[in-house]
């Protein structure tokens, strides 16, 4: 099958419209596929060689580093280590990438300069959350992204808020972004878990079904939202290498 996009980024030339119009096209193209055919055609075909995977190794992630195993177990995993990681969280990823067999886990940290200009206490989570986010997510993202011309995303649309009309491609110039499981429910997910055996996050059962940085991540009541817990108290509800 031909290769359309070796290229998004060059193929457009930076043009936020000529992605936008890409994604809009490959959703409709593949908008009754499974989340399986959608991998393979965005690994082996859209994105050869140029598509990574970010994942938080977190409370949902299992289930799509499965299907992305299944297709390419060697495929770029980028884990943004913003070293404020709950220490679960570390060890889950290690049982994970050896389970599923990964072999090319991409641990990111934050630019050390960065950190010592900004953040010399650590604590900048406290008075500026947006802040803490850029420099320990969003920046260090987008200088590994370089490389790529495409990313696979986790996120859901029954999660809420701006994933609630989510699509299966969506433009995040000069990259795309896929979303293979954007329409799986809560019980697909535990279904599918269940099926392949998968671990969960050792911090599910203490409540936390969306988990992040310790600092800015807390339990969730029973029946709340499954994002409640992120930045709670805060108008902030994404930590940034998801907007616009």
């Amino acid at each position: 099958m031909q290769n359309h996009t070796a290229s998004i980024a060059r193929e457009v030339t930076g043009s936020t419209e000529g992605l936008e119009q890409r994604a809009a096209q490959l959703s409709l193209e593949h908008a009754n596929s499974s989340a399986q055919e959608i991998i393979r055609a965005a690994i082996e075909d859209e994105f050869a060689g140029r598509i990574a995977m970010v994942s938080s190794f977190g409370a949902e992630s299992a289930i799509l580093l499965k299907l992305v195993s299944q297709v390419d177990p060697d495929i770029p995993v980028i884990f943004l280590d913003t070293q404020k990681h709950f220490a679960q969280t570390l060890k889950y990823r290690t049982q994970l990438a050896t389970k599923l067999g990964l072999t090319n886990i991409l641990n990111i940290e934050p630019d050390a300069n960065e950190l010592a200009n900004n953040d010399p206490g650590g604590t900048l989570w406290r008075n500026d959350p947006d802040a803490c986010c850029t420099i320990r997510k969003v920046n260090p993202l987008e200088k590994i992204l370089d490389g790529f011309d495409a990313w696979f995303t986790g996120r859901k649309q029954f999660h809420g808020g701006l994933r609630g009309k989510l699509p299966f491609f969506d433009a995040a110039p000069p990259h795309i972004k896929v979303n293979p499981i954007v329409n799986w429910s809560r019980e697909e997910l535990d279904a599918f878990s269940l099926e392949h055996q998968l671990p969960a996050h050792p911090l599910v059962d203490q409540g936390y079904p969306s988990i992040g940085c310790w600092p800015c991540t807390h339990p969730v009541a029973k029946g709340g939202d499954v994002r409640d817990g992120r930045w709670r108290g805060a108008a902030k509800t994404e930590c940034g290498i998801h907007k616009g």
